[in-house]
């Protein structure tokens, strides 16, 4: 146990030696107007293409939003040294990796013709459960999703081409490199290069996806984004990316039914169903006032290595009004008539109290055939991982400016709609089961607020 106390503490002892240095370069880089110099779209796909020696993106448009994405940190982020480093290399990355995937369909033009069926996507609150449902999935072998390795490369770096496939030790590396910049990332997101990853992670390389908005402060870029205006496409070409890339790793390593998982599909839903009309959708629910300081916590630490200013009241707010249009779009999808059947609700505390049975009523809901062993290998993953593999987190209300009481009232309606009941200040590992793990309210069920 001392060993593992001093193994956690090391972390924390570097990062008290790298903050002052990095806010010293950040000073100086401020002051010689290194952070205040713009980065252009133009130029970054300028020397990607020189990199790749291949000119076609494919054609999704790009030039715009990864301009108004690199304007909007420029103008609001605050970058950091760090910040700065990180979205060019992040654009650098997502570009080539487009370049990958056209010379891949140039080469191949059956990738193109990949189907991809019947998807399952998981979403709702964050911090709710949806990552344990979803490595509970994977439980299937027949069950497929991408891995974060696969999404940071879905083909090998040029240089490593040649030899042996580095990718999921390069990630591993960057992971490690995080973690010594957030070491309080870990213990509130387990992460590892072979871990399901979230589908921002795909459609960031359409430079239209949230992902952006949780690592910088841009509220341009999101208010573009979600622009409804005539003209506008919002996150449609985003999902044509999300396909597309599904599309690349189905055809080079198979796939029976994608399983995937992001809470910011709640956002995307009208584009999520123009480009997967089969797609299944499950809605993980929790009381609000247990998620929204998890969220902004999660939020600060991410933004910290990245900014030179960061406001954790503001977070809060943000994120507070973020996820009540979230509930919002939940409840209205609850009542749109194309996709209302489509959807099954599990709700956070029967997810931590039987896990097996819920994932049993999922498979029943949208008629998959269970197959034989997968309760008893449920069963024995989250035995592994009680609560879902995360410790007990205790956040101070005054740390974001939010108040439990208040929250709840401003989710009244979404609490009443899906029947969600409020936890304790200190949520228990398990709790009895409450009746069936899922529901699936028609549209019109909606109790009155």
């Amino acid at each position: 146990m001392a060993c593992c106390r001093r193994a956690t503490r090391r972390p924390l002892r570097l990062v008290t030696i790298l903050r002052p240095a990095l806010r010293a370069v950040d000073s100086l880089g401020h002051w010689s107007g290194l952070l205040g110099r713009p980065l252009s779209a133009e130029r970054l796909i300028e020397i990607a293409r020189r990199r790749a020696r291949h000119e076609d993106l494919g054609d999704i448009p790009i030039a715009e939003p990864l301009e108004r994405l690199l304007e909007a940190c420029r103008a609001e982020a605050s970058l950091s040294l760090v910040g700065r480093f990180a979205l060019k290399w992040d654009s650098l990355r997502f570009l080539a990796n487009l370049l990958d995937l056209a010379k891949a369909e140039q080469k191949t033009p059956a990738i193109a013709g990949e189907p991809i069926t019947r998807p399952i996507f998981i979403t709702g609150f964050p911090r709710s459960g949806t990552t344990f449902l979803h490595e509970l999935m994977l439980c299937d072998p027949a069950n497929r999703a991408p891995r974060v390795w696969e999404t940071i490369f879905p083909y090998p770096p040029r240089e490593d081409r040649d030899g042996p496939d580095r990718r999921v030790a390069r990630v591993a590396r960057q992971l490690r490199m995080f973690g010594r910049l957030a070491p309080e990332f870990h213990g509130l997101h387990r992460i590892s290069a072979t871990s399901p990853q979230e589908c921002s992670e795909i459609t960031a390389h359409s430079f239209r996806s949230l992902r952006f908005d949780t690592t910088y402060r841009i509220p341009s870029y999101r208010t573009w984004l979600e622009s409804r205006r005539p003209g506008t496409e919002g996150h449609l070409p985003a999902y044509r990316m999300h396909r597309r890339f599904l599309q690349h790793l189905q055809h080079q390593h198979g796939a029976t039914r994608w399983v995937l998982k992001c809470p910011d599909h709640v956002f995307a839903l009208d584009a999520l169903r123009a480009v997967y009309p089969d797609a299944g959708l499950v809605f993980v629910h929790r009381d609000p006032a247990r998620v929204l300081l998890s969220v902004a916590r999660l939020t600060e630490v991410v933004r910290r290595p990245f900014t030179r200013h960061l406001d954790p009241m503001e977070i809060g707010r943000g994120e507070s009004a973020r996820w009540h249009e979230g509930a919002q779009r939940m409840i209205a999808a609850t009542e749109d008539p194309r996709s209302a059947g489509g959807i099954c609700h599990v709700r956070y505390l029967d997810l931590i109290a039987d896990p097996a049975a819920t994932v049993t009523a999922l498979y029943r809901h949208f008629n998959i055939p269970e197959p034989d062993g997968l309760a008893a290998a449920v069963a024995r993953f989250a035995a592994a991982e009680p609560n879902g593999g995360y410790g007990v987190h205790r956040y101070r209300t005054e740390d974001h400016g939010l108040d439990a009481d208040r929250e709840r009232e401003k989710f009244r309606p979404y609490l009443m709609h899906f029947d969600v009941a409020p936890e304790p200040a200190e949520a228990p590992r398990t709790t009895p089961p409450r009746g069936s793990s899922l529901r699936s309210r028609p549209a019109g069920l909606s109790r009155p607020a």
